[in-house]
């Protein structure tokens, strides 16, 4: 048997005796007893340290040396001498009528502020599936308001409510508040309408018009902003649709090299070496149309470049006139876009803000979800989600839980944002 010290010191548990340790093939065992102490009769509140009997319990626990823990406890029954109630010994780190330690839910719920899915979880820390999810389903977040800058943008979530789901993000203090079932009109605002829509000063979306009307309808006060990587593409997508129609005319041999070759069409002339420069005028040498489309497109990169507002109007309005002028049908439709979102474009340049934070993580929810293969129910893919994405809230949270693992018998703790 270890001695008191070093039982606490190699299974940190409070008044735990280890009495013996057996080691399997994937499965570390600890035969343990709680050290002896007086305990207060629960129905007439006199003390006792009189034993009635024994009984086993096996206890999971975290894993351990790199394999399972199972706790093999030889639970003590207490007898009461003044009123004869028998009753078994207090234990802080096992809640009332569980089998697995309060630290080991903790624990599980750390585990599941990862991308990795419930099955993966469950077979690490030897429980079931069905299980580590009933403990998840125990979480429930939900924002109290909304922030002073926001960005909302839609993902493909495929769940039982709708194909895409919208998620609405905090980018300046990296937080994500929430994800709704759909993204239609109707349903965010009335989600929207909740709150204090006054707090929040700049709107961040892409180029849908839902959610520019929402901008003016809920939101007149906040400055409209249009992410900076949707409108660049519109003018990418243009070239990149030119190169296709080029390439279409070429050779087998001539067509594969500009495919290969097309990130040295779309990256900025000035980021190039000599070496690379040289290759690209060639290519442009043998297509005339393409280096037609050029021009357009790397004109937009001094857009771009704005360091201000009027700058970036006057930069901006240029570009349409040439665009609209340059008789590429491709940077033609472009321009009347640019035309379209012009406000919510210009004040792009007068904030900070983007929506990278928020596609940043989209692509966080497509491993999680490509882990789980789907998820079916949108109220569990959005809790894992919000557990996923807020980890510092969360580790608070339960860094407060490891103080106290008696309130765990009452059931896990609402999380909040």
């Amino acid at each position: 048997m270890l001695s008191f010290y070093y039982s606490q010191k190699l299974l940190n548990l409070s008044g735990v005796l280890i009495k013996d340790i057996i080691h399997t093939e994937n499965k570390a065992i600890f035969e343990i007893e709680m050290q002896r102490k007086l305990h207060a009769c629960p129905c007439c509140g006199h003390s006792t340290q009189r034993i009635h009997d024994y009984r086993r319990q096996k206890i999971k626990d975290i894993p351990s040396f790199g394999s399972h823990t199972l706790l093999l406890l030889r639970k003590r029954r207490y007898v009461c001498q003044s009123c004869g109630k028998r009753f078994y010994e207090s234990i802080d780190f096992l809640p009332r009528y569980h089998r697995m330690t309060s630290r080991l839910i903790l624990y599980v719920l750390s585990q599941l502020a990862s991308t990795s899915s419930f099955k993966s979880v469950a077979q690490h820390v030897n429980l079931s599936t069905s299980t580590v999810v009933r403990i998840f389903d125990k979480l429930s977040y939900s924002p109290s308001s909304l922030p002073k800058v926001l960005a909302i943008d839609e993902f493909k979530g495929n769940t039982n409510h709708e194909k895409y789901q919208c998620i609405i993000t905090d980018p300046e203090n990296h937080r994500v508040l929430d994800i709704l079932p759909n993204r239609y009109k109707t349903h965010l605002a009335s989600y929207l309408l909740k709150f204090d829509t006054s707090q929040t000063s700049i709107f961040i979306s892409d180029m849908w018009s839902t959610y520019r009307d929402l901008s003016r309808e809920i939101f007149s006060s906040a400055t409209y902003v249009v992410d900076k990587y949707h409108y660049a593409r519109q003018v990418l997508w243009a070239f990149e649709a030119v190169r296709k129609e080029v390439q279409k005319d070429f050779c087998d041999h001539r067509r594969k090299y500009f495919k290969r070759s097309k990130s040295l069409l779309i990256k900025h002339y000035h980021d190039l070496n000599n070496d690379q420069k040289q290759r690209l005028n060639v290519m442009l040498y043998t297509s005339e149309k393409l280096s037609n489309a050029y021009l357009p497109k790397e004109s937009f990169y001094e857009v771009m470049a704005s360091e201000d507002y009027n700058t970036a109007k006057e930069r901006l309005t240029k570009w349409i006139i040439y665009a609209e002028n340059s008789g590429l049908p491709r940077f033609v439709t472009a321009a009347q876009t640019m035309n379209n979102w012009i406000g919510g474009i210009l004040n792009s340049f007068t904030t900070p803000y983007t929506n990278g934070y928020t596609e940043g993580i989209n692509n966080k929810i497509k491993v999680l979800k490509r882990n789980a293969y789907g998820y079916r129910n949108f109220e569990r893919f959005r809790s894992r989600i919000l557990h996923m994405c807020n980890k510092k809230a969360a580790k608070i949270d339960l860094k407060n839980l490891l103080n106290c693992f008696y309130i765990i018998i009452l059931g896990i703790p609402q999380l909040l944002t």
